[in-house]
C-alpha cells in the first residue's frame, strides 16, 4: 500500500476548492497517518508544459506548504490523469474541485465521489475508514 498525493499543487490547492478546510485538515491526517504507519507517501504532480504557469519551476506547480514531502519521499511528474490499473481508494474530503461552467464546486464534488468514481474507478470511502486502511 502506498498512499498518493496527487495535484495538491499551489495552483490547485486554494479557497475555491468545496469544503477548503476540511479537505486540507484531511489530507494532512492521511499524510500524518500514513508517515506513522511507514506506509510510503508518494507526490503525483501535473505539468501542464512550458510557458504555461504550471510546470516545472513555477511556483503554482509546487507542492501546497501544508503537504510538503519530506526529503525521502518520492515526486512524480504527469501530464494525464493517473488512475489507470491502480486500485484507487478516495477518503471523503480528502478531495476537492472548484466551480466551473457546468456546475458549481460542491455539485461536482458529489458528482465525482457519489456518481462517477465509485465502482468505476475507486472506492470512495468516509474518511476514518481511510485512517483504518493505512494501519497494518
Amino acid at each position: 500500500m502506498v498512499l498518493l498525493v496527487v495535484d495538491a499543487q499551489n495552483g490547485i490547492v486554494d479557497e475555491r476548492l468545496y469544503e477548503f478546510r476540511k479537505f486540507v485538515g484531511n489530507i494532512k491526517k492521511l499524510i500524518g497517518a500514513a508517515r506513522e504507519q511507514g506506509i510510503e507517501v508518494i507526490y503525483v504532480q501535473h505539468d501542464d508544459g512550458p510557458d504555461t504557469g504550471f510546470s516545472i519551476g513555477d511556483d503554482e506547480f509546487e507542492v501546497y506548504s501544508e503537504f510538503q514531502p519530506m526529503p525521502d519521499e518520492k515526486r512524480f511528474i504527469k501530464s494525464v490523469y493517473f488512475e489507470h490499473g491502480l486500485h484507487m481508494i478516495v477518503p471523503a474530503y480528502a478531495n476537492s474541485t472548484q466551480d466551473n461552467e457546468y456546475m458549481t464546486r460542491e455539485q461536482a464534488y458529489h458528482y465525482y465521489n457519489k456518481f462517477l468514481w465509485p465502482e468505476r474507478y475507486a472506492d470512495c470511502v468516509p474518511m476514518d475508514r481511510a485512517l483504518e486502511l493505512l494501519k497494518k
